[in-house]
């Protein structure tokens, strides 16, 4: 290939022409004068003043994104931290109110699926160190966590539960509205971890009724190092970064103006997009799924039927028998194309996926994982450079 062939999208996406484009004003090296990117947001004069007009401007393009209100949006590093400040804020802050309430043996049950991202499960883990019975919920054969199965997980001390949008690994879509409202007959709020919807399926927290929800930038071609968490208003909620008590005391420390206002281009560019990518995308995914199924040793994961909007639109995700994922990886990378076996958080774990695991693929079939996910740069050449190379790959 003259030159590589990226299709590893469901880890990163680079960074979009939009993104770079509203980040470069605040890029100037300081011999160019005190400009917006050199000014604290928080300062009282006026390059702090227009660093501060630019991170609410921001905040209100994310905000109207998501369908909240922009006070309900907090900037984090990324969607782990979203997702942990979620988990340890919430319960944090009802664990102290049971306290005050003279509740000294409150033990909170957490539901999270068993297929989440690591950065729930981990402070899930965590969560139940401190005291929390952590229930976990599967999903059944088809990726999916239904409202069934989180009504029987809850029992009467639910406080929280936390279910991701979109699966990152099969790129299963949750019924979100639906499970938020078993979440909340139950009593619990509810969490739910957008990374990988956002962007590429609508993402609205009031038709979904949730009650917090995680984004991260570097999925939809903004800059790494950047997220929010949407809290809705009134949702207990204790900061788990204190200091100076920035993002209106939910999350301290200097905030990057310039990874907003790359986050925020990022995010109109691609919900102006959205609709036609959805379509150029779902062709391209069902044409890999179709002839990927014919190749002997080759299966699909889980059957996505064309057109089907219950899969995301850009990621395809098989089994190949008697290889291995880093196997395949590195000689697909031989000839150009950038592919994964899975989430990139783990792409070093020599672990079978708790993903393919949960939904009933035995160890030895998760071991020959392969996932293609494609985005905004991906051709239909790209697609068929990709199939006319796998043949001598395998």
């Amino acid at each position: 290939m003259e030159k590589p062939v990226y299709l590893d999208w469901a880890a990163t996406a680079p960074l979009c022409e939009d993104a770079a484009a509203a980040m470069m004003p605040f890029l100037q090296a300081e011999t160019a004068g005190l400009v917006a990117g050199n000014g604290n947001a928080n300062s009282l004069y006026e390059v702090g003043r227009t660093a501060f007009r630019a991170l609410e401007q921001a905040r209100e393009d994310i905000a109207r994104a998501i369908k909240a209100r922009p006070d309900e949006v907090t900037f984090t590093s990324g969607a782990t931290e979203a997702d942990n400040a979620a988990l340890f804020g919430i319960v944090d802050a009802a664990m102290a109110r049971a306290e005050q309430e003279g509740d000294h043996e409150c033990v909170p049950q957490i539901v999270v699926s068993s297929i989440e991202h690591d950065a729930v499960l981990k402070a899930a883990e965590t969560l139940g160190h401190w005291g929390a019975q952590v229930t976990y919920v599967e999903p059944d054969a088809t990726g999916h966590i239904t409202p069934q199965a989180l009504a029987e997980a809850l029992n009467e001390r639910a406080l929280l539960v936390s279910v991701m949008a979109v699966n990152n690994e099969v790129g299963s879509v949750m019924d979100i509205a639906a499970l938020a409202e078993v979440a909340h007959s139950a009593g619990a709020l509810f969490h739910v971890d957008a990374t990988q919807a956002f962007g590429k399926i609508p993402v609205s927290v009031k038709e979904w009724g949730v009650d917090a929800l995680s984004i991260s930038s570097h999925k939809i071609g903004g800059p790494k190092g950047m997220g929010a968490l949407y809290v809705k208003a009134r949702t207990p909620f204790t900061a788990q970064i204190v200091g100076g008590g920035q993002e209106s005391g939910r999350r301290s420390g200097t905030q990057n103006v310039c990874g907003a206002a790359g986050f925020a281009a990022a995010i109109q560019v691609a919900q102006e997009k959205q609709a036609d990518e959805q379509a150029r995308l779902g062709a391209l995914r069902d044409k890999l799924y179709a002839a990927l199924a014919e190749k002997p040793g080759v299966r699909p994961t889980v059957q996505v039927a064309p057109g089907s909007q219950d899969y995301l639109p850009n990621i395809v995700h098989v089994l190949v028998d008697a290889l291995e994922s880093e196997t395949l990886i590195l000689r697909f990378d031989m000839r150009g194309f950038g592919v994964s076996g899975g989430s990139a958080c783990s792409s070093h774990s020599l672990e079978p996926s708790h993903v393919l695991r949960a939904i009933g693929i035995d160890a030895d079939a998760a071991h020959g994982a392969l996932r293609i996910s494609m985005g905004r740069y991906t051709t239909a050449e790209d697609v068929q450079g990709f199939l006319d190379v796998i043949d001598s790959v395998l």
